[in-house]
């Protein structure tokens, strides 16, 4: 059985996997059909799990329509967080965006398709740079303060808009971001930099998709030899390529599945790392919780870490160089720090 986390620096209890949706539904290509997602809803229920992740857009609705009727028998024991931003009419010019309009007109929507009356968690889907912080949390505010929505989150949008965002919402004592999403796995380790040192400060729990790049780091495309291409090409050259490789000599070494040594690795990471997981048939995704079990040792996160390492990039290199250092009074290693 799986174990909860809380949900950033709310009080709310998420297990320590969250299932994502966007599989349920035939509409897009990646999808199954109601049969296998109910099967795959069961057993990530049945292990304990209880936070759901979908969005508006998602199988063109589908997905919320389908979760709508799986936790119909038990709807508060459900963590249900849906997005809003993406376009539900294409070419109308306020059927998308993180404006007020249509912020409140996508959460209705979702509500319906939903068949509830409350959002457990409302994930603004991706910054539009055409909307201000100020707008975007006066508005999520107003739906916290209806009742209509509970939490808020935040994923796909740079580190400096989230912390002006949430600085200015605790300046004006509105609703602040609880959560972060963003992509994050041993091949995508970039938010490292940034957006999850800013998660830290702002202790925002971290949701990262594609734990496992798009199914890269399961080892599938290397023993296919051939195959579908995935869509990012970070997923498929000789640096994924090498990390992928290792994740498969980890898992043989402990006799487990590359794909949960590679959650194992991010879930070992931090504490607040719950990654989101997906799956078309209701055996991967038993295979794949199995992940929450594995404790894995220092000598493999070192391994893990160093052969998926990145460049720090500047200013962060550059920060700790000696000669930074030594301009600093030349005593930082004999500093004894607690934070």
């Amino acid at each position: 059985m799986m174990k909860y986390k809380l949900l950033g620096h709310s009080g709310l209890r998420v297990s320590e996997i969250c299932l994502g949706t966007m599989t349920f539904g035939t509409e897009w290509t990646l999808g199954g059909d109601r049969k296998d997602s109910q099967e795959v809803f069961d057993v990530y229920a049945s292990a304990g799990g209880n936070f759901l992740d979908t969005a508006n857009r998602y199988t063109e609705g589908t997905s919320e329509k389908w979760l709508a009727d799986f936790v119909e028998a038990d709807r508060d024991h459900f963590v249900i967080a849906t997005k809003y931003t993406l376009q539900d009419r294409k070419g109308d010019p306020n059927f998308s965006g993180n404006h007020r309009k249509n912020l409140f007109r996508s959460v209705e929507a979702s509500m319906k398709r939903l068949r509830t009356d409350y959002i457990d968690l409302l994930w603004l889907h991706m910054w539009d740079f055409t909307t201000s912080p100020q707008e975007v949390m006066r508005a999520l505010d107003d739906l916290v303060r209806m009742g209509k929505v509970h939490y808020i989150g935040i994923s796909d949008t740079p580190a400096w808009i989230v912390a002006q965002a949430n600085t200015l919402a605790e300046l004006m004592n509105w609703t602040t971001f609880c959560a972060l999403q963003v992509e994050y796995s041993l091949i995508q380790r970039t938010p490292e930099r940034d957006l999850i040192p800013m998660a830290r400060a702002f202790d925002l729990a971290l949701t990262p998709w594609a734990p496992l790049a798009g199914g890269a780091l399961s080892g599938k495309y290397l023993k296919q030899g051939t195959g579908k291409v995935p869509e990012h090409s970070l997923r498929r050259n000789e640096r994924s390529t090498r990390i992928t490789l290792e994740v498969m000599a980890v898992a043989e070494e402990l006799e487990v599945l590359p794909a949960q040594v590679a959650l194992a690795w991010m879930m070992n990471k931090h504490v607040q790392n719950i990654p989101i997981v997906g799956a078309r048939r209701a055996e991967q995704l038993k295979e794949t919780l199995k992940a929450a079990d594995l404790r894995l040792s220092e000598k493999d996160i070192s391994r893990l870490d160093s052969v998926s390492a990145i460049e720090p990039g500047f200013p962060h290199d550059f920060l700790v160089s000696d000669a930074v250092k030594d301009a600093l009074g030349g005593y930082h290693d004999r500093l004894l720090k607690h934070r």
